[in-house]
């Protein structure tokens, strides 16, 4: 029985470790959803947060270069006329960025943005990191989020961290950015 136990454990465990989003789409279905961006070029940390306690429950990164796409490690955000390609949304219009804020905040949870200029460099460079980074195992959102970041120029101050309160104090610390609260109660 022990051995039958032992063995459910390590199995539990790795399933943990598992990429969530592992499949990927062709270049060419992505290509048709580019969504170009028309504003500055910025980075937008979203961090889920629960108003009980606290405690972070997911982060995001918004990434607007010469494209927006939103990097969602370990996520389940989908909506019409968005492609998952492993960790990446495409076709991350800005009524798709409200439909994700909103399925965020709800009665338990809010969301942070956290909004922060960026020269078009360091977007290009965030884009093409996020779109290399590869599938992303459950529970390590702000580790890989703060993984891209700290190779930015800018963010090099960034520590690897698991927690995603954490994560969004650094960045606070580190960078000038405009903060948008979103509570909503369902």
């Amino acid at each position: 029985m022990k051995r039958l136990f032992l063995a459910l454990a390590a199995v539990a465990v790795l399933a943990g470790c598992t990429a969530r989003n592992p499949e990927t789409a062709p270049p060419a279905e992505l290509a048709a959803l580019k969504v170009p961006n028309t504003g500055p070029t910025t980075l937008t940390l979203y961090t889920v947060i629960n108003r009980n306690t606290g405690a972070g429950g997911h982060t995001a990164l918004g990434v607007n270069a010469d494209e927006r796409v939103l990097f969602d490690p370990a996520g389940s955000f989908e909506a019409q006329g968005v492609v998952r390609s492993g960790d990446v949304l495409y076709g991350f219009t800005p009524p798709v960025e409200n439909a994700f804020s909103s399925q965020h905040a709800r009665s338990a949870y809010l969301v942070n943005k956290l909004e922060i200029p960026v020269s078009p460099q360091v977007a290009q460079m965030a884009l093409q990191k996020v779109k290399t980074y590869g599938a992303v195992g459950a529970a390590h959102c702000a580790q890989s989020t703060s993984s891209i970041l700290q190779t930015l120029p800018g963010f090099e101050g960034v520590e690897r961290t698991y927690y995603p309160v954490n994560l969004e104090n650094q960045i606070k610390r580190l960078v000038t950015a405009k903060e948008t609260t979103i509570i909503e109660n369902d």
